[in-house]
């Protein structure tokens, strides 16, 4: 709640900050909205995880943004993750041919997440990686963080935000292959074993 002083003798006290969430299921996710490779595109990787919180136990109710680029290195500047109808102003989702590099996703009632994406490619110096934006009930600032992806450790070890970590917070931003072309990626908002999130100035 905001003070106001009625002397005339100052100015108003800042408002509070407010948590991020909880959101609305009707206003902010949208179906498909972790589909963001094309159907059928050769390129195609899952990744997924859970989100935590401090005590260890699943959020139910965060949601991430995802975004990266192509395998070739390149950012879309393709529209259309969200499409709507403009005559009923429903929802008609991705085109299915063009590559926005664009995703939101929640997560379910165990804090599990997951998207459908095209490997990235690197862009300048550094190894590629996904940048993840995450919201949930509790944080007064959403965090940003990255998601890279193993097999190629010569980039790892040449990429510069990773070459400052110890290696324990290092495994925090680096997903786990698992069977099948899926990478497992889980996010600790604080806490034993916390992702390392990046401030920007």
């Amino acid at each position: 709640m905001t003070k106001i002083d009625t002397s005339g003798a100052g100015d108003a006290a800042p408002t509070p900050s407010h948590t991020v969430g909880p959101f609305y299921g009707y206003a902010l996710p949208f179906p498909g909205g972790g589909d963001i490779a094309p159907v059928g595109h050769p390129d195609t990787v899952t990744v997924q995880g859970y989100v935590y919180d401090g005590a260890g136990k699943p959020v139910p109710d965060a949601f991430l943004e995802v975004w990266g680029a192509d395998p070739a290195g390149r950012v879309s500047r393709v529209d259309g993750s969200m499409r709507r109808d403009p005559a009923s102003g429903g929802h008609l989702g991705r085109n299915g041919v063009e590559f926005t590099g664009w995703g939101r996703v929640q997560t379910d009632a165990n804090g599990h997440w997951y998207a459908h994406t095209l490997r990235p490619g690197a862009r300048g110096a550094g190894a590629p990686y996904l940048s993840v934006c995450v919201f949930a009930r509790g944080l007064l600032v959403h965090l940003f963080t990255r998601i890279y992806l193993p097999g190629d450790d010569a980039a790892l070890a040449a990429d510069p935000l990773l070459a400052r970590l110890d290696g324990a917070r290092r495994d925090t931003l680096v997903a786990r292959e698992e069977p099948g072309g899926t990478y497992r990626f889980d996010l600790r908002l604080q806490g034993e074993g916390e992702t390392v999130f990046l401030e920007f100035t």
